[in-house]
C-alpha cells in the first residue's frame, strides 16, 4: 500500500481530534456529575425545586472556569455531543404558524364574503393536499363566482400594503406580494420563537423552519415545565413601547428597598414567612438573605446590602438602567421587588411601576452573564401607550456616521402616538424601552426632537446580527399569527435516563460479542479488525461531536448496525485473501490481491446502503435523521478503517515474513467445498416466496396494518403504574371516556403505550389539557390514591408512575408523512435501480435486485400485517418504520451487489464455463462471507433488540426480519431472477455481447 505514512498520520491525527472533541462531553458530564452529587447533599429529595436552584447555582459558579487541560464548563458545554429528547427528555414540536391569521392581519380583518369563504374553503382543501395554505387560498378564491379581485380596496389594497400593491394589479400578481409578505411574517415569527427559547433554560435548544414552509421545529432536550413551554411557544408575540424611569428618579426608591428588606429581616422570626400572591413560590426574607454558601466577608455584605451587593455595575445618571446584576440573581432581586412592604416605598402615582430586564449578556469583566434593570412608567389601566401592531416595516440599516441602526415604519396611528410619545422624551431627555415578551431588547434616546411620519431610525451599541435580529422583533408584532402545534412529543428524563442505560449495556454486549467472533473466526487477522473497528466508534463519535449532531435511540441503533455491517467490509477482505492464499500465491502477494478484489464490492455494498440513507436524512426528520446520520457516518468510517487501518495493521504484521492464514484451526476449512445448486432449487423458492407474498397480500388488504399516529393522527401517551395492569381492562375503560382508544402494554406489564383520536382535528393547550385530565381521570382507579393531575403529567427527575412520554400529531402532518414516506421508499428503489444499471450496465441486474428489494419489503409488511395484534411490543407503522424499510432496502441491496460483484467477476475469469456453472460458483464462493456478515449483524441487533429501548423495538424488529429475509433472496430470488431474464435476452457477459443461449448456458 502506498502512502503508509501519510495514512498513518492522518489516521493519528484524526483520532486524536476525535478524542478532543469528545473530552467536552466528558468534561461537561463530570462537572453536571459534581452539581447533582453536590445539590444532592445539600438538600433532601423531597425538595426537588430546591434541589434543582442549587445545581444550576453550581454550574453557574463554574462556568467559566477552567476545569480541565483549560477547558471549562461553559465551552464544554456548547461542545459536548447533543442527546436528543429520547435520551434526555424534554418537548419536541412542529408548530404551524397560522397563514390565515397572516392573511388577514394583511387584509385589516376584512369582511369581504369572499375574501372570508376562501379563508373557509382553503382550510378545508389543506385536509388532502401538499399545497401552502396561500396556494390554497388561491385556489378557493379563483373558484367562487363573480370577477372577485384580490387588489380590491376591501381586501388587500388598503393602508398596509398601498406601496406594494395597486389597484390594477391581477390576482396573480398579488399572490406574489402576498407570498413575500407571509415569508417575512414566518421569519418574524421565528426570531420570536428563538429569542423566547433563550428564557426556557435549556441547553442545545434546536430551532428550525422546514423548507420554505409555515411549520417550525422546536426541539429543547432537558426542558421540564412542559406545559408552560407549550403555552409559550404558542403565544402570539407581545411588543410594547413604554416610558422609563431614569437611573437618578429610582435610585432612592432602591436604596429605600434595600433597608425594609433589612429591616423585615431583622423583624422576622423563623416562623413568619413573607407572602407575596405573585411569586413562584413562598420564601422568607431572611431565607433570601442567606444566598448559597459563600465566604463569610461575602455573606456579611450580602445581608448589610442584599441590593446593593449583587448589583455588577450601578446606573449612572441619565440612563434609563437602575442596574445590572448577574442573571442568577435576578429571582431574589424579583422577590424583593414584590414584597408590599417594598411596593409600599413607591410614590402613590408610581405604585404602577413595572420593572423588567434587559437581554442578558456575557460580561467579560466579572465573567458572568448579566441583565440591566429597567422601570416602566405604567398607567393604571396597565397598557402600554404604543404596542407592536402598528409597526409596518423595520430593517437593519446604518447612520450617518456608519454604526448599525433599526429603521421601523409605522401606520398612521402609530405614527401620532410615536410622534407625541418622542416629544415628551426629548423635552424630559428620557427614553423609550422597547420591550418584547418582558424583555428589554432596547431604550433609546431621543435627541433630534418630536419624529413625525412614523418612521425612527434606533441606534445602539449594535452588530450587524444584533441589529438584524431587533429589525425581526419589531417586524414581529405587525402581524397577529398563532403558532398551533401540529406535532409534539414530551419525553419524561425517567425514561431518557433509562434509555441511556439499555443502550450501553445493548452497545456493550453487541461490541464484545463482533470482536470475540472476529477473533474466534480469522485469528490474528481478526484482532486487527477489531483494533480498526475500535478506532471506527471513535471516529463514528468524535465526528458525531464535532459536527454538532444530536445522538438519538434511533442513532444508537444506527451505529450498533454499524458496528454489524462494518465487520462486512473485514470479512470481504479476509475470505479474498483466504482465496488468494489457496491459490497458492505468496502471502504478499495474497494480501495485496485479497485488498484490491475486494474493493469494488466493499465500494458497490456500501455505496448501495448510503444511497438509502441519504433518502432518508432527506425525506426524515428528527430521530430518523439521526438515525440516517449515524448510519452515513459509519459507512465512511468503516470504509476508512477497513481499507487502510486495517491494512496497515497487516503489513505491519506481515512485513518480516510472519504467517497470517486470516484463519483458525476450527475455521479454516468451512465452507471450502461447499458446492450447492442454488439454480436448480430456484422453482422450489419460487413457489416458498410466492406463498409467503400471497399470504403477506392477503393479510395486508384483509386485516391492515397498525397505522401509528404518525399516519392518521391522534395522541399517544406512556403510563408508567405502581403495579401490573390488565390493558384489555383499561382500554375498555378509555374507550368509555373516548369514544375510542387502544391500550397496549409497552414494556414491562406496569407500562402501557395509550392512543385515542378523540378530538384529532381540534388544537391549542386547552384541549391537550382536557384530553389529558379526561385521561387521568380514566386511569384514576389504577393510580396511587394520592396522585394529583399535576403529579401525573409532572416531568420529574426519577418519576416512577404517571405520564412518562406523550406524542401528538394533527391529520395534516401524517398525510403529509405519509405521503413523504411513500416517496422515500419509491425515490430509493429508483436511485438504486440506477445505480445497479450504472454499474453493471445491464438492466437485467437491476431486475434482479429490485425483485429482491419488493419481496423482502412485501414480506416484512406481511409479518407486521399478520404478527402485530399478538406481538408483546409496538408494531405501529410510523417514521421509525420507515426508517426500518429503508435499511432493510439498504441491506438486501448490499448483499445482492456483493454476490453480483462476484458473479460478474467469475464470468471473466471462466470464459469457458457454462453460466449455471459460473453463477452457481460465485454464490457458493460468497457464502461464507454472506453468513458471517448476516450473523454478526442479527446478533448485534439482537442485543439491542432484547436489552435496549422499547420505543426503538419495532424498528429492530423490521430490521431483524428484514435482514433473514433479505440474505435468502439475495441467493435464491436476486440472481435467479437475473439469471432467467438473461438467458432468454442472450447476453454474454464475458464479452458483453448478444449470442444464441439454451438452458445450459453461454455458448461462444
Amino acid at each position: 500500500m502506498q502512502n503508509k505514512g501519510l495514512i498513518t498520520v492522518f489516521a493519528v491525527l484524526f483520532g486524536l481530534v476525535s478524542l478532543y472533541q469528545l473530552s467536552f462531553t466528558y468534561i461537561a458530564n463530570k462537572v453536571e456529575d459534581d452539581a447533582k452529587a453536590y445539590a444532592n447533599t445539600k438538600f433532601p429529595a423531597e425538595q426537588s425545586e430546591e434541589r434543582d436552584i442549587a445545581e444550576l447555582q453550581y454550574l453557574d459558579s463554574l462556568g467559566t472556569e477552567p476545569v480541565f487541560l483549560g477547558i471549562d464548563y461553559k465551552t464544554a458545554k456548547e461542545k459536548e455531543l447533543n442527546k436528543g429528547l429520547d435520551l434526555k427528555g424534554g418537548i419536541n414540536v412542529i408548530l404551524q404558524i397560522s397563514v390565515k391569521d397572516i392573511l388577514k392581519g394583511l387584509a385589516n380583518n376584512s369582511k369581504d364574503a369572499a375574501f372570508n369563504q376562501a379563508l373557509k374553503d382553503a382550510e378545508v382543501l389543506q385536509k388532502d393536499s401538499q399545497d401552502t395554505y396561500l396556494e390554497s387560498f388561491s385556489i378557493a378564491f379563483e373558484a367562487l363566482p363573480g370577477d372577485n379581485k384580490l387588489a380590491s380596496q376591501n381586501i388587500f389594497f388598503n393602508k398596509n400594503l398601498e406601496d406594494q400593491i395597486t389597484a390594477d394589479m391581477s390576482n396573480k400578481e398579488v399572490m406574489v406580494v402576498l407570498e413575500k409578505k407571509i415569508d417575512e411574517a414566518i421569519t418574524s415569527a421565528f426570531e420570536v420563537l428563538r429569542k423566547r427559547i433563550d428564557k426556557f433554560g435549556v441547553t442545545q435548544p434546536n430551532i428550525q423552519r422546514l423548507g420554505n414552509s409555515a411549520r417550525i421545529l422546536v426541539e429543547l432536550p432537558g426542558a421540564k415545565d412542559i406545559e408552560r413551554t407549550k403555552n409559550l411557544l404558542q403565544s402570539t408575540a407581545q411588543l410594547e413601547f413604554w416610558e422609563v424611569y431614569k437611573s437618578e428618579e429610582m435610585a432612592g426608591f432602591l436604596l429605600q428597598a434595600e433597608q425594609k428588606v433589612k429591616d423585615l429581616a431583622a423583624a422576622e422570626t423563623p416562623e413568619e414567612e413573607v407572602q407575596d400572591s405573585t411569586a413562584t413560590e413562598d420564601a422568607t426574607v431572611s431565607e433570601l438573605l442567606k444566598g448559597d454558601e459563600v465566604e463569610e466577608t461575602e455573606g456579611d455584605a450580602l445581608k448589610n446590602n442584599p441590593i446593593q451587593a449583587r448589583m455588577v455595575s450601578p446606573g449612572f445618571q441619565g440612563s434609563p438602567i437602575l442596574g445590572t446584576f448577574a442573571v442568577k440573581d435576578i429571582s431574589v432581586i424579583n422577590e424583593y421587588l414584590r414584597l408590599p412592604q417594598v411596593k409600599a416605598l413607591l410614590p402613590a402615582d408610581q405604585r404602577t411601576t413595572r420593572f423588567v430586564w434587559g437581554k442578558p449578556e456575557f460580561n467579560e469583566v466579572v465573567s458572568l452573564d448579566v441583565a440591566s434593570l429597567y422601570a416602566l412608567k405604567v398607567g393604571r389601566d396597565g397598557l402600554p401607550p404604543l404596542g407592536g401592531a402598528v409597526v409596518v416595516d423595520a430593517q437593519q440599516s446604518y447612520d450617518q456616521v456608519g454604526r448599525v441602526a433599526v429603521d421601523m415604519q409605522m401606520n398612521g396611528r402609530g405614527a401620532k402616538i410615536w410622534e407625541e410619545m418622542t416629544g415628551k422624551a426629548f423635552s424630559a431627555g428620557s427614553q423609550i424601552a422597547i420591550v418584547l415578551d418582558d424583555i428589554v431588547y432596547s431604550a433609546p434616546g431621543v435627541t433630534s426632537g418630536p419624529i413625525s411620519g412614523g418612521r425612527s431610525s434606533i441606534t445602539g451599541d449594535f452588530s450587524i446580527t444584533e441589529g438584524q435580529d431587533l429589525a425581526n422583533v419589531l417586524r414581529a408584532g405587525k402581524l397577529p399569527a398563532s403558532a398551533e402545534i401540529i406535532q409534539g412529543e414530551v419525553v419524561g428524563p425517567t425514561l431518557g435516563q433509562e434509555a441511556i442505560n439499555s443502550g450501553i449495556i445493548s452497545f456493550a454486549l453487541a461490541l464484545a460479542f463482533v470482536l470475540l467472533w472476529m477473533i474466534g473466526y480469522y485469528g490474528k487477522a481478526g484482532i486487527f479488525a477489531d483494533v480498526a473497528l475500535a478506532v471506527n466508534i471513535l471516529f463514528i463519535f468524535g465526528i458525531l461531536a464535532g459536527l454538532g449532531a444530536v445522538l438519538t435511540l434511533p442513532g444508537i441503533a444506527g451505529i450498533i448496525l454499524t458496528i454489524g455491517m462494518s465487520v462486512d467490509a473485514n470479512v470481504l477482505i479476509f475470505e479474498r485473501i483466504r482465496e488468494e492464499l489457496a491459490k497458492g500465491k505468496a502471502q504478499k502477494d495474497a494480501i495485496k490481491d485479497g485488498f484490491n478484489n475486494a474493493l469494488s464490492s466493499i465500494l458497490d455494498a456500501n455505496i448501495t446502503t448510503g444511497l438509502t440513507g441519504l433518502i432518508l436524512l432527506v425525506f426524515g426528520t428528527g430521530p430518523i435523521q439521526g438515525f440516517a446520520t449515524t448510519l452515513l457516518i459509519g459507512i465512511l468510517t468503516s470504509l476508512f478503517t477497513a481499507i487502510f487501518i486495517t491494512r496497515l495493521f497487516i503489513d505491519s504484521y506481515t512485513k518480516n515474513g510472519k504467517p497470517l492464514s486470516c484463519s483458525t484451526p476450527v475455521t479454516k476449512n468451512l465452507f471450502k467445498n461447499v458446492n450447492i445448486d442454488f439454480l436448480g432449487k430456484r422453482k422450489i423458492a419460487y413457489v416458498i416466496s410466492g406463498i409467503m407474498i400471497l399470504i403477506s397480500l392477503g393479510s395486508l388488504f384483509t386485516v391492515g396494518l397498525n397505522q401509528g399516529v404518525d399516519f392518521v393522527g391522534g395522541r399517544t401517551y406512556t403510563v408508567r403504574f405502581a403495579q401490573d395492569v390488565d390493558a384489555v381492562k383499561i382500554q375498555d375503560e378509555l374507550i368509555a371516556v373516548y369514544g375510542s382508544a387502544e391500550a397496549k402494554t409497552y414494556g414491562g406489564d406496569n407500562q402501557l403505550k395509550i392512543t385515542t383520536k378523540y378530538k384529532v382535528d381540534d388544537s391549542g393547550s386547552e384541549v391537550d389539557e382536557e384530553i389529558e385530565k379526561m385521561l387521568f381521570t380514566g386511569l384514576k382507579s389504577h393510580l396511587p390514591a394520592d396522585m394529583t393531575y399535576e403529579s401525573f403529567t409532572a416531568d420529574d427527575e426519577g418519576k416512577t408512575v404517571g405520564r412518562m412520554e406523550y406524542y401528538k400529531v394533527s391529520p395534516t402532518i401524517a398525510d403529509d408523512i405519509k405521503k413523504s414516506s411513500f416517496w422515500a421508499v419509491l425515490g430509493s428503489l429508483i436511485v438504486v435501480f440506477l445505480y445497479i444499471l450504472l454499474r453493471f450496465r445491464k438492466w437485467q441486474f437491476s431486475l434482479g435486485a429490485v425483485a429482491a428489494v419488493f419481496h423482502d419489503v412485501l414480506i416484512v409488511l406481511g409479518i407486521f400485517s399478520l404478527t402485530y395484534r399478538i406481538m408483546p411490543f409496538s408494531m405501529e407503522i410510523d417514521q421509525s418504520f420507515i426508517a426500518a424499510i429503508l435499511t432493510v432496502i439498504g441491506y438486501s441491496l448490499n448483499d445482492t451487489v456483493v454476490v453480483f460483484d462476484r458473479i460478474r467477476e467469475y464470468f471473466n475469469e471462466h470464459t469457458t464455463w457454462k453460466m449455471k456453472r459460473v453463477i452457481n460458483a460465485a454464490l457458493n464462493s460468497t457464502l461464507s462471507r454472506t453468513l458471517n456478515t448476516s450473523l454478526t449483524t442479527l446478533i448485534v441487533l439482537l442485543c439491542m433488540f432484547f436489552i435496549g429501548a422499547e420505543s426503538i423495538r419495532g424498528l429492530l424488529f423490521a430490521i431483524i426480519v428484514g435482514i433473514v429475509v433479505g440474505t435468502y433472496s439475495s441467493l435464491f430470488i436476486a440472481t435467479p431472477v437475473m439469471f432467467d431474464t438473461v438467458k432468454k435476452k442472450g447476453i454474454d457477459l464475458s464479452t458483453k455481447k448478444e449470442v444464441e443461449i439454451d438452458n445450459k448456458g453461454i455458448k461462444a
